[in-house]
C-alpha cells in the first residue's frame, strides 16, 4: 500500500532566551534551551541519558559501569540522590563507600559524561517513604509543601549536597549539566520553586533544572524544563488490569507529550485546577523511557529487548529531542540500618517490592549484565551522536493516513522528522502483547516543500511483524546525497582516507540505495544491480555484511563508502577511541573504551609526545574465542591481556592474538587464555515445601503483599543448599538460578543477601557481593516459596514455568505476552549454573 506525507513549510525560528536558564559565563560549549531544541556550543544538542543509582550499586565497580553505559550511547547519567540512603538515622549524613555523590559525580567527568543529580527530595524510585527518612515522618508538619517544618530539615540535606558537589558545576569545569527538583508533584509549582530557590541558595549551579513533566502537571513559569516519559509496561496498576492504555500509546506516533499513567497509583490519574506544562515554549525532553521496569509483588511484568528498542524509536519519531532512560541499569536496594529500605505495603505505599532487587530488567542488569537491550539502544545511541544535530531541529510530522485509535493495529505506524528538504522517516511495527501484521506491498511518498517529493523504495517492500526502523532521506554524506536507504544508519568513521556510513538492514527487507547522480563522479558496489534513473544511481542486490561497501567519488572529489551490515551484526557495533584513533569495533561481547586507562602516558605505545591511547576491554558475554573486528585496524595488531579484576591486567600464557580479513575490517581472534564459562552447578534440597503455602494477604488498595519474614523459615519454604567448588573464582562469577515458585531468597548464613519474585527471568546472584569467608564456609541457601492458588498476582503466561518457555539472549525465560493473574505454582529449583565471565584489555602494539 502507497503510504503519502506532506512536509509543512518550515516553521518559525524557534524561540530562544525566553526560559530562566543560564549556562556559566565562559564556559567553551554553553547549553541553551529553545521552544524546541537544545544547544550546546552554538549547535543543535540530542543528549541520551541513562539513570544509574550509584547507592544501589558497588562503589568498587562504578567506573567500569559508567564506561559501559558510554560505550552504549549514554552521554548523561542520571541518579536519584536518595535522602535516606545518607541519613537514615537524623543527623548523622553518609557519603562514605556506596555514598560517596562526589566521587561518583567525578566519574562522570573523569570519562566524559554528563551528571544529573535528581535531588528529591522525595525521589520514588520504589525506596521507603519515597526517599524521605522516617524520622522526617515522624515530626509534626506536611511533607513536600512550603511547611517551615518541612523545610528546615530539606535545607540542611541541600545544603550536604551541594557540599558534595562544590567544584562539579559548570563553572569549574564539572559534568552537572542538570539538576531535577522533586519527582511526581503534579499540583504545587510554588512549592517546586520554593525548592529550586533553596538549592540555589545552598550552592547548587547548573544550566538547566529540570522537573518530571507527567500527569498534567503545573511548573512554576519557565523556571522549571519539564521532562516526560513513557513505558511499555507497569507494575503500579492493579493485577486484573491488563496492558494499560497509557502503555500502549507509547507504540503510536503522535504529539502527546503527557502519560497520565505513570505514577497514577498515587495521585489521581485526572489532574484538575491548573494548566499542565506548555508545550510550545519548551522543547520534547524525556527522563523515563522505559529501559525496562520493575516487578511488585501483585505485578510482574515482562519487558522483552523489543518493546525497550521500539518505544524508544517511535518517541525519536514523535519528536523527541533528549532521550533519557530510567532505567538504563539496575542494582540492589542497600540493607538498612534500622529497617528495610524498599517501597512496601507496611509503609503506606500501594506496592511490595522486593526487599534488596531493583534490577528493573534493564538493559544493564543488577549484577552489570548485558541484555539484548543494550544492544538494541546502543543502535539507536550510535545514530544520534552522529546525526542527532540534525534530527532535533527537524519537525515531527504525521501521515494523512493513521491509525484511528489506540486499538487500530491494521494501520501502518510511521511518521517522519523533516526540514524543508531531507529527513528521516520512522516505522515502528512492534507492540507487546498483541502482535502487529505484515504490511505488504509497502512505498511511502513523501513532499518535502524547499525539494519537491520523494518515492520510495523503487520496488515497493513487505514490512515484517516486529519490524522497527529508520531511514535516511536526502542524507548528505561528505558530499553524496543519499536521496534514501532502506537501511538505518548507525554511525560514520573514518577509513583509510574515506568517510564511511554504516548502516543496518532491516531484517525482511531487501537494502536499496539511491544516489543523488550530480553529487558522484563514480560508484563501485560489490553487486551488478546498479542502475541510473531519474537522475538517481540505484543500488539494489547488496547482500548486507562486512563486506557489502559501496564506494563513491563524489563532485568534490570526495572519496566516500556506505557499508551495509546485516541486522544481527550491527547490533555488535561499537564506536569509541580506540588506540589512539576513533573506531568501529564490531564484537558479540561488551566493549569498553577507556581513554585514560593507565598513567596517560601510553604504555608501550611509542609515541613521543607522550600522548596516551588508552586501552580497550572487552568483557565476555557468552562462551567461545574472544573475537572482534576493527576499521579502521590499528597500525599493528593489538596487544591482548586478561585482567583479574579490571585493571590488573596479566599476560595470557599461551595466547596468541590471530589476523584476518572480515570484509573491509580487520578481525582479531584470541586463542588460549581463559573462556567464559557456565559450569552445571548443584542445588542440594535440604527441605521440600511441605506445609501449605502462605495464605494471601492483601494490603494497601486491596492489592496483594509479599509473603511476611516468616514464612521463609517455616515448612512452606522448599530450602536449597548450594555449595561453592574448589577454586571457583569469587570476582567475575555469579550463581544463574533457574526456578519456580512464588517469592525466592538466597542467605548466608542468617542473612539475606539476595531475593527475587519469580517473573520470567532466571535469578542471577554476583558472588563478589556477598560475605567472602561465610559464603566459603557455609555456602548459600536458597528458599522458595510456593505461589498459592488464589493469590491475586499477575504474571505473564509462561513466566512462571507452567508453560513452555524459550530463552532470551541473557539466559532468561521469555514469557508468552498473554499473562493472567492467579494459579498455584510449586516451589522448585530446576538447575543452578556457575557464570564466569571474563576481562580482556586490549592495548596498542
Amino acid at each position: 500500500m502507497p503510504h503519502h506525507l506532506r512536509v509543512p513549510a518550515p516553521a518559525a525560528p524557534p524561540l530562544a532566551g525566553h526560559l530562566l536558564f543560564t549556562d556559566a559565563p565562559g564556559v567553551p560549549d554553553p547549553i541553551e534551551v529553545t521552544s524546541r531544541y537544545l544547544t550546546r556550543g552554538g549547535r543543535p544538542w540530542f543528549p541520551v541519558s541513562g539513570e544509574f543509582h550509584y547507592t544501589r550499586y558497588p562503589a568498587r565497580d562504578w567506573e567500569e559501569e559508567l564506561l559501559k553505559m558510554k560505550a552504549g550511547g549514554v552521554t548523561a547519567v542520571a541518579s536519584y540522590v536518595i535522602w535516606i540512603h545518607h541519613e537514615e538515622a537524623e543527623g548523622r549524613i553518609r557519603f562514605d563507600g556506596e555514598r560517596n555523590l562526589r566521587r561518583f559525580a567525578e566519574l562522570c567527568g573523569r570519562h566524559g559524561l554528563d551528571f544529573i543529580p535528581r535531588i528529591g527530595p522525595w525521589s520514588h524510585a520504589e525506596v521507603r517513604n519515597g526517599g524521605l527518612p522516617d524520622w522526617l515522618l515522624a515530626r509534626a508538619g506536611t511533607p513536600r509543601t512550603d511547611d517551615p517544618a518541612y523545610l528546615a530539615p530539606v535545607r540542611t540535606w541541600f545544603e550536604a549536597i551541594a557540599a558534595q558537589l562544590r567544584g562539579l558545576d559548570r563553572a569549574h569545569g564539572g559534568p552537572i549539566v542538570a539538576i531535577q527538583i522533586e519527582n511526581e508533584l503534579y499540583d504545587r509549582p510554588g512549592h517546586l520553586l520554593t525548592l529550586k530557590r533553596m538549592a540555589q541558595k545552598a550552592g547548587l549551579s547548573a544550566p538547566l533544572w529540570t522537573s518530571t513533566a507527567w500527569g498534567g502537571v503545573q511548573l512554576p513559569p519557565d523556571e522549571l524544563l519539564p521532562l516526560y516519559g513513557g513505558y511499555p509496561e507497569t507494575f503500579w496498576t492493579e493485577a486484573d488490569g491488563g496492558w494499560p492504555d497509557t502503555c500502549r500509546k507509547h507504540f503510536f506516533f503522535t504529539h502527546q507529550r503527557d502519560d497520565e499513567g505513570i505514577g497514577a497509583d498515587l495521585r489521581p490519574t485526572v489532574v484538575h485546577g491548573g494548566d499542565p506544562a506548555s508545550t510550545d515554549r519548551f522543547p520534547w525532553a524525556t527522563c523515563e523511557l522505559g529501559g525496562g521496569m520493575a516487578v511488585a509483588y501483585h505485578r510482574r511484568p515482562y519487558v522483552d529487548t523489543a518493546d525497550v528498542g521500539a518505544l524508544g524509536l517511535t518517541k525519536i519519531g514523535c519528536g523527541s529531542v533528549w532521550q533519557g532512560y530510567y532505567m538504563f541499569h539496575g542494582g540492589t536496594n542497600p540493607p538498612g540500618e534500622l529497617t528495610p529500605l524498599q517501597e512496601s505495603h507496611a509503609t503506606g505505599y500501594p506496592n511490595d517490592l522486593p526487599v534488596l532487587t531493583y534490577d528493573f530488567q534493564a538493559p544493564l542488569g543488577e549484577c552489570g549484565q548485558y541484555r539484548p537491550s543494550y544492544d538494541e539502544l546502543r543502535l539507536q545511541h550510535l545514530m544520534l551522536a552522529d546525526f542527532g544535530h540534525l534530527i532535533a531541529p527537524m519537525q515531527s510530522v504525521l501521515p494523512e493516513r493513521q491509525p484511528a485509535g489506540q486499538y487500530d493495529r491494521e494501520t501502518l505506524r510511521w511518521a517522519v522528522r523533516a526540514d524543508g528538504q531531507s529527513g528521516f522517516l520512522f516505522v515502528n511495527n512492534h507492540q507487546p502483547h498483541e502482535p502487529l501484521p505484515d504490511h505488504p506491498v509497502t512505498s511511502f511518498t513523501v513532499e518535502f516543500p524547499d525539494a519537491g517529493e520523494l518515492t520510495f523504495p523503487s520496488t515497493p517492500v513487505m514490512v515484517p511483524q516486529g519490524a522497527y526502523f529508520c531511514w535516511p532521506l536526502r542524507l548528505d554524506v561528505a558530499g553524496l546525497r543519499l536521496d534514501w536507504a532502506t537501511a538505518q544508519p548507525v554511525c560514520m568513521v573514518d577509513a583509510d582516507g574515506r568517510t564511511v556510513l554504516v548502516l543496518a538492514a532491516v531484517d525482511g527487507i531487501a537494502p536499496e540505495l539511491a544516489l543523488d547522480a550530480s553529487t558522484l563522479r563514480s560508484v563501485y558496489a560489490p553487486t551488478r544491480r546498479v542502475s541510473s534513473a531519474g537522475g538517481r544511481v540505484l543500488i539494489t542486490g547488496l547482500r548486507p555484511g562486512t563486506d557489502a561497501l559501496v564506494e563513491v567519488v563524489t563532485t568534490d572529489g570526495n572519496r566516500v563508502g556506505l557499508l551495509v551490515l546485516d541486522a544481527t551484526t550491527a547490533r555488535t557495533a561499537y564506536r569509541g577511541v580506540a588506540w589512539g584513533a576513533e573506531r568501529l569495533v564490531l564484537c558479540a561481547d561488551g566493549v569498553v573504551f577507556d581513554e585514560q586507562a593507565g598513567d596517560g602516558r601510553g604504555q608501550g605505545d611509542g609515541q613521543e609526545d607522550g600522548r596516551g591511547q588508552g586501552e580497550v576491554r572487552v568483557h565476555s558475554r557468552r562462551a567461545g574465542e574472544l573475537s572482534f573486528a576493527v576499521l579502521p585496524a590499528p597500525e599493528r595488531t593489538p596487544v591482548v591481556t586478561e585482567a583479574n579484576g579490571v585493571g590488573a591486567a596479566t599476560g595470557v600464557t599461551g595466547a596468541v592474538v590471530r589476523e584476518a580479513a572480515d570484509g573491509v575490517l580487520t578481525r582479531y581472534t584470541v586463542q588460549g587464555g581463559g573462556r567464559h564459562a557456565v559450569v552445571e552447578g548443584a542445588a542440594t534440597l535440604v527441605r521440600a515445601a511441605a506445609g501449605p503455602a502462605p495464605e494471601p494477604v492483601t494490603g494497601v488498595l486491596g492489592r496483594a503483599s509479599a509473603p511476611a519474614d516468616k514464612h521463609f523459615d517455616t515448612a512452606a519454604a522448599a530450602e536449597y543448599a548450594v555449595a561453592l567448588p574448589d577454586g571457583l573464582p569469587i570476582p567475575g562469577t555469579f550463581l544463574r538460578v533457574h526456578w519456580t515458585g512464588d517469592v525466592a531468597r538466597a542467605y548466608v548464613g542468617d542473612t539475606l543477601v539476595a531475593d527475587q519474585f519469580a517473573a520470567g527471568r532466571v535469578w542471577d546472584i554476583a558472588l563478589d557481593r556477598l560475605p567472602a569467608d561465610a559464603l566459603r564456609e557455609e555456602g548459600l541457601r536458597l528458599r522458595v516459596l510456593p505461589r498459592h492458588a488464589d493469590a491475586q498476582v499477575y504474571v505473564a503466561a509462561g513466566a512462571d514455568g507452567t508453560e513452555g518457555a524459550e530463552t532470551s539472549g541473557d539466559g532468561g525465560a521469555v514469557a508468552a505476552r498473554t499473562g493472567g493473574a492467579g494459579g498455584a505454582v510449586a516451589a522448585w529449583i530446576g538447575r543452578v549454573e556457575w557464570v564466569t565471565g571474563r576481562t580482556w584489555v586490549m592495548r596498542a602494539g
